[in-house]
């Protein structure tokens, strides 16, 4: 029996809870600037929203609330009434917060170079507190070949004996999609050596992915080859840059002057003059921000890495830690687990050439083969 208390304060009824699941809104044919959303809800309340499949926006269990309202084109008004009720807020909050919430995307869905990941939340929170209901990300590597030469990675061409053909990819994606999984990263060896890559990006963006590159890079400097995977629907690039290679220089600046986000995986000289060098000349060709690995795990770069970082926040430039590195036994997850919470298995997991799924890449394991098995089990295989 409904209280006198929520007869005649509607506010303090409690709220339904919000299913987990996968929602989706499209933009009316007359709307001034048309956007896509795409939002997972966590069973926590927690979510994943995708803005036009190229911007992952993580989000608490308020914004997330705020968000559904507007994915099923509830007016701000009444989307607010239901976050007071939901929340136990103010009016003025409650509506505030919807307010800012629908501005943020908005500025998001027309603003072009973006980080391809962001974290957005009525108030502050752990990001990635919990262990989402699937994967935030895949990393797939398209082959081991290497550039330039095209020759196997020794490191990898043990692992695996053939590459997953057009189809085989396209199907993997379209499985991982219907997971719920919402961001992929092409990578390697050198991703760019498979003739179909532009199209299983193109595949991505349809199906509503936001999509990823990790690249040497040298071919984005060659021809309208950089232009055909922004029209695909390529969403960012990390680049693995080679600074004393004149190829990979002029592979970079195509990529900064794309308007494809693209940030820098970079081995830390052995040096902090020599760091601070590269730095300044990375911030003084506009990149916004670096991945950093070592050489050795015990030499010297490895103590430089404390000032490596120091250095990047003085000069402004944002440190990646959470997209993949160039295949290796010396990427940066060994280094970065000591002040950063392990995502691979937690956050997202690694597909071989083959189709083989591990944890993350360099883990010898393996949980399965995507061909085979469900998303869902391999991911309850990762929690084990």
């Amino acid at each position: 029996m409904t209280s006198i208390l929520e007869r005649w304060f509607p506010f303090t009824r409690r709220a339904e809870p919000l299913q987990p699941g996968m929602y989706a809104s499209q933009p009316a044919p007359d709307a001034p600037i048309p956007y896509r959303l795409h939002l997972r809800l966590e069973p926590d309340g927690s979510g994943v929203l995708l803005v036009n499949a190229a911007t992952v926006l993580h989000l608490n269990a308020s914004a997330a609330a705020h968000a559904l309202e507007l994915i099923r084109g509830v007016p701000a008004e009444a989307a607010a009434a239901a976050a007071r009720r939901r929340f136990r807020v103010s009016r003025g909050r409650a509506l505030a917060d919807q307010q800012e919430l629908r501005q943020q995307i908005l500025r998001l869905a027309t603003q072009p170079d973006l980080d391809p990941v962001v974290f957005l939340g009525m108030e502050r929170q752990e990001p990635r507190a919990t262990r989402p209901s699937a994967p935030y990300r895949l990393d797939l590597a398209l082959t081991y070949a290497t550039d330039p030469d095209g020759a196997l990675d020794p490191q990898a061409s043990r692992r695996v004996d053939r590459e997953l053909t057009t189809d085989e990819w396209k199907g993997l994606l379209k499985s991982a999609w219907a997971a719920g999984i919402p961001h992929v990263t092409f990578t390697g060896g050198e991703p760019t050596r498979r003739p179909d890559l532009a199209e299983l990006v193109a595949y991505a963006q349809d199906l509503g992915q936001v999509s990823g590159l990790l690249t040497q890079g040298r071919r984005l400097a060659q021809g309208d080859y950089l232009a055909t995977l922004s029209d695909a629907g390529l969403d960012h690039i990390l680049y693995s840059l080679a600074p004393d290679d004149a190829a990979s220089m002029a592979g970079l600046r195509a990529a900064l002057a794309s308007d494809v986000f693209t940030a820098v995986h970079l081995i830390l000289p052995p040096t902090l003059a020599e760091t601070r060098t590269i730095f300044e000349q990375l911030k003084a060709m506009g990149v916004p921000a670096v991945s950093l690995t070592v050489t050795e795990p015990g030499g010297a770069g490895r103590a430089l890495l404390p000032e490596a970082r120091q250095l990047l926040a003085n000069l402004g430039l944002d440190l990646v830690w959470d997209l993949p590195a160039p295949y290796s036994h010396l990427h940066p997850l060994k280094l970065e687990v000591e002040t950063h919470r392990e995502g691979g298995g937690r956050s997202w997991l690694y597909v071989e050439p083959d189709g083989d799924v591990l944890a993350t890449q360099g883990l010898g394991s393996v949980l399965g083969n995507a061909l085979r098995d469900s998303w869902a089990d391999l991911w309850a295989r990762a929690a084990a």
